[in-house]
């Protein structure tokens, strides 16, 4: 099924060097985090996510490490907008970063707890931001688990006070894919800036849900490499840039970096990638019956060739 016409454009955010090191036991040296984001470059990824919102200073720190090795990748980073310290994160990722997201949980659960104070402290730091920044987005942790007609709300009133970008998050991966598609369709219809949409995989539906809301209208979405993340991970960059390839919609990504990306991650992270795992694993285009290599288009999703990988049988037992 084609999800949307073929000259459609969706930006792919990679955050492997912020979501993916939220991965149990899981860190990268200064070193294997050029290194990465040098595969990225030469993957043509467009959009790094660097800064988490917990560490802000710290990861500016590569941030500028980035930059002064002449790596020309767009950085962008996370800061808590109801921080005791906001502010100062923002004055100094100002510095350093193309583009930054206040974030602001949208669940009644988690401070603060009132939607107006949720308000006041999200669209003051965000009125500071714009003046330093210029390019600044908001996004919605929990938007999945809150009251609709308040994420339409926020995500309207940020809008109207300059902010470029919403990110909605599926943060405990409840949703499904027709959940995320009446979500997103129903803020396209209220915004006319940039939607992004960052799916969690606790149901293996990160990916489906990617789907789902570029299909709703979203514009880009976050992905991180071997789907790395928190608890069961986020949307595999692997398998979303092949699923809308495969759509006839443009990522910019190119295709034959996808295995080397996943390789070296899959080296620095030391989290072993699934022989089943699709589009990267190990037997992803190995057959055990030889009829199928007379007609492979009828047993494989694409080609292997598109990644710089080749069919096989497998070894008798």
């Amino acid at each position: 099924m084609i999800i949307s016409p073929k000259d459609t454009c969706v930006i792919i955010r990679d955050t492997t060097l912020r979501e993916g090191l939220d991965t149990p036991h899981v860190s990268f040296s200064k070193k294997e985090k050029l290194r990465i984001v040098q595969g990225l470059i030469k993957a043509a990824v467009p959009e790094i996510e660097i800064v988490a919102p917990s560490c802000v200073f710290d990861d500016l720190e590569m941030v500028k490490r980035v930059k002064d090795e002449g790596l020309e990748i767009k950085t962008s980073g996370l800061i808590y907008a109801y921080s005791p310290v906001c502010e100062e994160e923002v004055e100094a990722a100002s510095k350093y970063l193309d583009r930054l997201d206040l974030l602001m949980p949208v669940s009644f659960a988690r401070k603060p707890y009132e939607r107006e104070e949720k308000c006041r402290r999200l669209f003051r730091l965000l009125e500071t931001a714009i003046d330093l920044q210029g390019d600044v987005g908001v996004g919605f942790p929990h938007s999945t688990q809150t009251e609709l007609d308040f994420l339409v709300e926020i995500s309207e009133e940020s809008e109207k006070r300059g902010a470029s970008r919403v990110t909605l998050y599926d943060t405990n991966g409840c949703a499904d894919p027709f959940q995320i598609y009446a979500l997103i369709s129903t803020i396209r219809k209220k915004i006319d800036g940039m939607i992004f949409f960052h799916g969690h995989n606790d149901l293996g539906l990160a990916v489906a849900n990617s789907l789902s809301a570029v299909k709703g209208g979203a514009d880009g979405l976050d992905t991180t490499i071997n789907g790395l993340g928190d608890r069961a991970g986020n949307a595999s960059f692997e398998q979303v840039v092949m699923a809308l390839h495969l759509r006839n919609i443009y990522t910019h990504v190119n295709l034959s970096q996808v295995v080397m990306l996943s390789k070296i991650v899959e080296e620095f992270s030391g989290v072993l990638v699934s022989k089943l795992a699709p589009v990267i694993g190990e037997y992803a285009f190995c057959h055990k019956s030889p009829s199928h290599l007379e007609k492979p288009d009828l047993f494989e999703a694409f080609d292997p060739e598109i990644i710089c990988r080749y069919r096989e049988l497998s070894e008798p037992e």
